[in-house]
């Protein structure tokens, strides 16, 4: 009779441990899931806000310093188009961000879509460098080469557009560094919150 109730009481503490493994389990992958989301969640709002500044550039500022300098339109029009077109990587960038679902998808599938996003930056980084430099290199060349209603003279009255225009590039450089640095955090998080997760999938 006693070695009976032992094996009662022995299973009984058997069962509350197992119920107690799997909600401790439970717990940790929300947690996990917690952290990596707050992580996507980062990395949205900033394509989000690249974007909207993108546009308030394209659609605001630079038309107001066209229509208020004597910018001709052709060079007007380059650096537009080239804004433009670097809009397109950070829509492409949007849309693989928008099919990431942790409830829905396996972490397989969430791997292979951060490789395809991680692509894309790399794509960005490369072609973004280039175009700012030929869209810089033309818009220069043809302003001060062939705008003579601006009356560009080599002296103080060039020096303050170049230096403004050095002074933006420098700071929009260390922006552009801390917050390359900020993201690649932010993935490297993502990154290391799925493969914890595969665990839970086995």
């Amino acid at each position: 009779m006693e070695l009976d109730d032992l094996k009662t009481k022995w299973n009984a503490l058997d069962k509350r441990l197992a119920e107690t493994e799997i909600v401790n389990m439970r717990m940790v992958k929300e947690m996990v899931s917690h952290k990596t989301k707050s992580a996507y969640d980062r990395i949205v709002g900033q394509n989000i806000y690249n974007l909207v500044v993108c546009i308030l550039i394209i659609c605001v500022v630079f038309p107001f310093v066209y229509m208020n300098t004597p910018i001709r339109f052709i060079s007007f029009a380059i650096v537009e188009a080239v804004m433009v077109l670097g809009m397109i990587p950070q829509i492409w960038k949007i849309s693989l961000l928008s099919k990431f679902n942790l409830e829905d998808k396996k972490c397989s599938e969430l791997s292979r879509l951060v490789l395809k996003y991680k692509k894309v930056c790399h794509h960005e980084t490369i072609w973004g460098i280039a175009g700012v430099c030929l869209a810089m290199a033309a818009f220069y060349i043809l302003e001060l080469g062939f705008n003579k209603e601006a009356g560009y003279v080599l002296g103080t009255r060039l020096l303050l557009p170049l230096g403004l225009t050095v002074l933006t590039f420098g700071l929009g450089f260390f922006l552009a560094k801390w917050m390359r640095r900020r993201h690649a955090q932010g993935l490297q998080e993502i990154e290391q919150g799925l493969e914890e997760l595969k665990e839970f999938e086995d």
